[in-house]
């Protein structure tokens, strides 16, 4: 099971840290992932970050401004988000898959979504 927190309102150039906790024992053999869907848009890829956390993943719109990260002790994966632009508002989700391919492709299980609001 996987818990999305962390969104809001926030003005054109700030900041927001997403969370998403997972439930179980095995959770650094997962990969994990963040997508986005905005109003009338098709669900994109984010980011993605393997089991130990050596390997990430962007993609290009948010290189540079957004972050991966995971803290396996605490089943918990981030997005930190700085520079938020107004076309970065959508739903955020979190996302997981079993093996080793840091891929946009493939995720088995899904969290409730989060929603990131950036106003101009």
């Amino acid at each position: 099971q996987l818990q999305a927190s962390g969104g809001g309102l926030v003005q054109a150039g700030g900041s927001l840290r997403l969370s998403c906790a997972a439930s179980g024992r095995t959770f650094s053999t997962y990969i994990m992932g963040w997508f986005r869907q905005a109003p009338g848009k098709e669900r994109e890829f984010v980011a993605a970050i393997s089991g130990s956390g050596s390997i990430t993943g962007h993609t290009d719109s948010v290189k540079g401004r957004f972050t991966i990260s995971r803290d396996n002790a605490k089943n918990t994966v981030y997005l930190q988000m700085n520079s938020l632009k107004p076309e970065d508002t959508a739903v955020y989700y979190c996302a997981a898959k079993f093996g080793v391919e840091v891929t946009p492709y493939n995720y088995e299980y899904w969290g409730q979504g989060t929603l990131v609001t950036v106003s101009s």
